[in-house]
């Protein structure tokens, strides 16, 4: 009797999913396959703009960071800003080392990148794993999306500053 009553409950549970998935695939609660299907076109159609318009290799990345004036020097207060939100945003997935968490470990990235990439793909990542080549790579290497941590033109070049910093201690 409890082998039939599990049988049943499996049952219904893939029913329900089949139902489910069903009103999904056809976008019952919005207009029916119509709206569906524009959305598909609207997807297609952002893909093949984006393929159109490959990103300069300029070593610059893709965003809206164009320009980083560096000083000579690490500016100690904008580093100290810089690891407080590398600590709160980004230490969960990146080390300071070469080691790999789940995104790469950055030791070094300060010499391997131009500033305005490091920038840009903390401020814009979805977009450069999309047009530039480099960050393209990374993601195909680590198969992670480095999740948009909302930080901004100042936040990021805080962080930038901290990562010259600790660069320079290696």
């Amino acid at each position: 009797m409890k082998k039939a009553s599990t049988t049943v409950k499996t049952l219904l549970q893939r029913t329900a999913v089949a139902i489910i998935g069903s009103m999904l695939l056809f976008n019952c609660s919005s207009g029916g396959s119509e709206g569906y299907a524009d959305q598909y076109k609207q997807e297609q159609a952002n893909q093949a703009a984006a393929q159109e318009a490959p990103a300069e290799e300029d070593g610059k990345g893709v965003g809206p960071v164009k320009t980083v004036d560096l000083g000579a020097d690490i500016d100690q207060a904008l580093a100290e800003n810089g690891k407080s939100i590398f600590d709160g945003k980004c230490s969960a997935c990146h080390q300071l080392s070469d080691q790999k968490v789940v995104g790469p470990g950055l030791a070094g990235v300060t010499d391997r990148r131009k500033p305005e990439w490091v920038m840009n793909m903390i401020i814009n990542p979805e977009e450069m794993t999309k047009k530039d080549a480099t960050a393209k790579k990374l993601l195909a290497e680590h198969l992670t999306q480095m999740t948009n941590q909302n930080v901004n033109e100042q936040d990021a070049r805080a962080i930038l500053e901290f990562l010259r910093q600790n660069d320079k201690a290696i």
